[in-house]
């Protein structure tokens, strides 16, 4: 490899050895965020798989990188199915997210359409405050990693991700609490 570049693997050259394992992620993940989208969870790690394998001619770096950016894919289409579903409906902009939903990131449990809207751009906009701490809550939460893969998968030392797994849920908690009584509504967006 010219200027000392990482070598990479082929996306089909991971899918097997993690197939099993996406399954279950999709299961657990269509359990929490999607049950009302009709995918079954093989339908769902086959359209994360296309996405991947066609976007990303160069390859995975380790099984690591496949799983994440495949779970990431999975999420993705689990948040447009949610921006779909809450553009039909056009009501509030304001949806509280609970404690317990954002304390319940890394199990599974229901979660609405719009919960997942509002949980997704608040990790969008904490990404841009902490880069880190939103690939540890969606590693977890949407990758279905425990802490110590986690720390694997991003070359940091168990304590560091759960220092940042702790920060990261009381950011959101903050992020996503109602107004306090005479505030007004914080408005959501669900445009992309």
């Amino acid at each position: 490899m010219a200027g000392g570049e990482p070598s990479t693997t082929p996306a089909a050259a991971f899918l097997p050895q993690v197939y099993d394992e996406l399954c279950c992620l999709s299961r657990a993940r269509l359990a929490r965020f999607g049950g009302e989208q009709g995918l079954t969870p093989a339908e769902l790690v086959h359209e994360a798989y296309l996405r991947v394998a066609d976007g990303r001619g160069e390859g995975f770096r380790s099984r690591h990188h496949f799983f994440f950016a495949v779970s990431r894919a999975m999420r993705d289409i689990l948040v447009e199915g949610a921006r779909r579903k809450a553009s039909l409906k056009r009501g509030g902009a304001y949806v509280v997210v609970s404690a317990a939903a954002v304390d319940d990131l890394a199990t599974p449990g229901e979660c609405s359409p719009e919960e997942l809207l509002q949980l997704d751009l608040a990790l969008d906009k904490f990404e841009r405050r902490s880069p880190e701490g939103a690939r540890v809550v969606r590693l977890s939460s949407f990758g279905g990693l425990t802490q110590p893969e986690i720390a694997a998968a991003l070359g940091l030392s168990l304590a560091t991700v759960e220092r940042r797994w702790r920060d990261s849920r009381a950011w959101l908690r903050r992020e996503l609490a109602p107004p306090s009584a005479g505030q007004a509504p914080r408005r959501r967006s669900h445009g992309a």
